[in-house]
Parts: C-alpha cells; sequence; structure tokens
C-alpha cells in the first residue's frame, strides 16, 4: 500500500514538473487582425542552410549567421545566444528566413533577412521554424 501512495506522489509530481516544461499547455495570443492577401503575397520567405554560428561582438544575446539560399549567402542576425546552450548546433540546418527586409545594422553587423521562428512572440524558448524534410535552399514558402 504504501508503495502505491509513493508512485502515486512520483507520477503527481512528474506531470507538474511536465506541465510547467512543456510548451503544449500555453494560452495562444489572440489572432491579430486580418490582412489583404496582397499584403502577405509581398513577405518573401525561404528556405536557408545555416553554415556558420558566431558571436556578434559586444553583444549578450546577438548571434551572426552565415546563410546560404542556394545561388547567394547572407548574414543574418538573430537575438538567439541565449535560447540554447550551445548555439552552434543549429549549423547545417534548414529554416525559414525572411529575405526582403530592408537591411539594418545591428552592433555593427548588417542583417540581410531575419530568422523566422515559433514561440519568441509568446514567451517560449524559440525553436527554428525547419520544413519536414530537406528541400533546395532558397525555396519559398507560401
Amino acid at each position: 500500500m504504501a508503495n502505491s501512495n509513493w508512485l502515486l506522489a512520483v507520477g503527481f509530481w512528474l506531470l507538474a514538473l511536465t506541465s510547467l516544461c512543456d510548451n503544449r499547455f500555453m494560452t495562444p495570443a489572440p489572432i491579430k487582425a486580418a490582412i489583404p492577401m496582397e499584403i502577405l503575397e509581398k513577405i518573401d520567405i525561404r528556405v536557408g542552410t545555416i553554415r556558420s554560428v558566431e558571436d556578434v561582438p559586444d553583444s549578450e544575446k546577438l548571434l551572426q549567421l552565415k546563410v546560404t539560399f542556394g545561388d547567394h549567402e547572407r548574414t543574418i542576425v538573430a537575438g538567439m545566444k541565449k535560447e540554447r546552450a550551445n548555439p552552434r548546433e543549429i549549423e547545417g540546418k534548414q529554416a525559414l528566413f525572411v529575405v526582403n527586409l530592408e537591411p539594418r545594422k545591428l552592433r555593427g553587423v548588417v542583417s540581410e533577412g531575419m530568422l523566422f521562428d515559433i514561440g519568441y512572440a509568446d514567451g517560449i524558448v524559440p525553436v527554428l521554424s525547419v520544413p519536414e524534410k530537406l528541400v533546395p535552399d532558397g525555396t519559398r514558402a507560401g
């Protein structure tokens, strides 16, 4: 009898711990206002392979990603240094990027796009938005 109570207590503890660490238990943000399809069609989202990840000097959160899009390579600055124990673990992975933003200088490094991640806006540890299988670099989303 004592063993079953102990197992039950451990089970409840594990369930509580899982719910605290599991992102599936968040309350979704309200859906934003509707936009015309013409606006969405202006955003150019493409698959790229992250070739290298380097720290941006004098920044606690910025990383400089070198990303290939098939016919060219770009530098993308992303604020993800503190999001994983080893930021270089994403080297060699494909992800989605917004590629038609105006270039922007961040801490002295020009960013030529934006990493399209999942979770940051909702306050959870972000993950890469990735294709389910390998596709050619430069492939458009949408």
